[in-house]
This record gives structure tokens, C-alpha cells and sequence, in this order.
């Protein structure tokens, strides 16, 4: 199919930014003044940073026709709609907070505290290759940090997921575009769990499962496989080879941490799922003893 090239400009409060077809956000005012737009997801959401009253808030919304996005509007109205009581049965305090969501007259707002984080992988501004080499890429100066805030990092991101493993929930679409960092404050927070499922689950997709293939099991790329602990034990340790080592290449000379963590991130991400830990939090638990040695 060919790629739409027509886009319009819209603009809310001076900001630019483009859709597939006109769409109205009049519904917006009322939180405030909209100061950044997100309009280059594939989810089918478009998001805004609104200011009011000097609270900063964060607005996913679905109903429009984003660049990037091939599908039916209705269904990603459903998906966030589904979104709300993931957020709400998973609160903590390393994930972004749920404060309100609506319907509006074409579509469907979800509004989050807004969080002075960078994403990890921010395609729209890093693409490609710049994400690895661009001085100012929030993923290049993550990683340039020392391993101890990048072990704090992730212990922020296994904590969470253990919470979620004892809430009989299950990861989906877990990568490091679902992980803010805040550089000044060394803050991490997780966003973007809209997918995440009551366990135990399976996958429904086949190959196009949700995910990035950065991350994701031989279970996930395979119709009908388990999507369980076990799974999610693999996609933290190959998150864990992302913000530590080398990512897809897991060798220990591309591990910036020691041989002890090395270990417990390499069994965690074996191709064969009988031979990672059971359960995220003996993962956790592994990961914790090693460190605290």
C-alpha cells in the first residue's frame, strides 16, 4: 500500500503537528494549553503535554488518524478504553499515574500526571541509528551514565514487574520505549502498559505478537505460545542487555556490570523457556542476592 504523503498540519496553542485527516480537539481547552504533541505512534494514539495552572499533564488520546498509524480508529478507541483498569489494578509508585479519562464527542482521553522523564526510545526525534550515537539521544546519555544509576534504573523496572507478576498480570508490549528517565532527578518511571493482560495468557498474533523484536521471547513470534512469567523473565533480561550490555549481542564483553549479574541476565533471556527462572520475582530475587553480595 502506498504511504499517504498529504498529511494535514494542525495546530493547537502554536503547536504543529499532523494527522491523516482533520479531526477536532476542542474537548482539550478545558485541561489546559497544550505544549508538546506525540503524533508519530503506530498505536493509533496521539498524545499532548497540557499545562494549567503550572500542573503539567499528559493526554493520551484515540479517535484521530495519526501519520504512522494503519488501522481502524474505532479499535484503538476500544484498546485504550480496555487501557484504563490495567492502570488502575496496576498502580504503583514506578508507573505513571492515572488521573482521569472521558469520552469525548470522536474519540476517547485518557490524562496521566505528567512526568519529567525522557523515553528511552524516542524514535520521533532519534531514529535509526542516531538513537545509539547522537550525543543528545536520551538513550545514548543513558547509557554513557554510571552503572550504578543505571542498576537503580532497572531495579525501579524489575520491582514493578514483580508487582505486576503478583497482581496476576502479565508484560505485553514491554521495551525501552515503555521507560522514562529523569536526568536530573535520576528518576525512572514506566509508561505505556496499555497491553498488559490478566494472566495467564496466550499469543493471539503469531509473529506480529506486540512487542519489539528487541525484546521479545521465541514465544512471542509464535501463534499460540504461553504468554506468562516465564516470558516476561526473558523480556527483563533482555532489557536488562539494553540498558547494561550490548542488547541483541549478549556477549560479557559488551556487559558493563559484573560477572554475578551477567550470569542471572543470560539465564534469564535462554532461547528454551525450561531453563529461565520460573517466576519474575526469582529473577528478582537472583538479581538482588548478586548485588548485595
Amino acid at each position: 500500500m502506498a504511504k499517504q504523503t498529504n498529511f494535514i498540519t494542525m495546530t493547537l496553542d502554536k503547536v504543529d503537528f499532523q494527522l491523516q485527516e482533520e479531526h477536532t480537539f476542542n474537548w482539550l481547552k478545558q485541561l489546559g494549553a497544550v505544549f508538546c504533541v506525540f503524533d508519530q505512534q503506530d498505536s493509533g494514539n496521539i498524545s499532548f503535554g497540557v499545562e494549567n495552572d503550572g500542573q503539567r499533564y499528559f493526554v493520551k488520546y484515540a479517535g484521530a488518524k495519526p501519520i504512522d498509524f494503519t488501522g481502524n480508529p474505532k479499535d484503538a478507541i476500544e484498546r485504550l478504553k480496555k487501557a484504563v483498569p490495567v492502570y488502575q489494578s496496576l498502580e504503583h509508585p514506578h508507573l505513571i499515574k492515572l488521573l482521569d479519562y472521558f469520552s469525548t464527542e470522536n474519540g476517547y482521553a485518557v490524562v496521566f500526571q505528567w512526568f519529567e522523564g525522557e523515553c528511552l526510545h524516542s524514535h520521533w526525534s532519534f531514529g535509526g541509528v542516531a538513537k545509539f550515537t547522537n550525543p543528545k539521544s536520551p538513550f545514548y546519555r543513558f547509557k554513557k551514565l554510571e552503572v550504578e544509576k543505571r542498576l537503580k534504573a532497572l531495579d525501579a523496572i524489575f520491582s514493578f514487574h514483580t508487582y505486576v507478576e503478583s497482581q496476576k498480570y502479565v508484560a505485553v508490549d514491554f521495551y525501552d520505549g515503555s521507560i522514562l528517565y529523569d536526568f536530573k532527578n535520576d528518576e525512572t518511571k514506566i509508561c505505556d502498559i496499555d497491553f498488559y493482560r490478566e494472566a495467564p495468557s496466550r499469543n493471539d498474533l503469531g509473529e506480529d505478537f506486540w512487542g519489539s523484536n528487541r525484546s521479545k521471547s521465541p514465544e512471542e513470534f509464535e501463534l499460540g505460545s504461553p504468554i506468562d512469567s516465564i516470558t516476561n523473565v526473558f523480556n527483563l533480561g533482555a532489557i536488562a542487555f539494553g540498558l547494561l550490555g550490548g542488547e541483541m549481542d549478549r556477549s560479557f564483553s559488551k556487559w558493563d556490570a559484573n560477572q554475578g549479574l551477567y550470569e542471572v541476565a543470560r539465564r534469564a533471556v535462554e532461547e528454551d523457556r525450561n531453563n529461565r527462572y520460573s517466576t519474575i520475582k526469582e529473577f528478582y530475587d537472583a538479581w538482588k542476592s548478586v548485588l548485595n553480595q
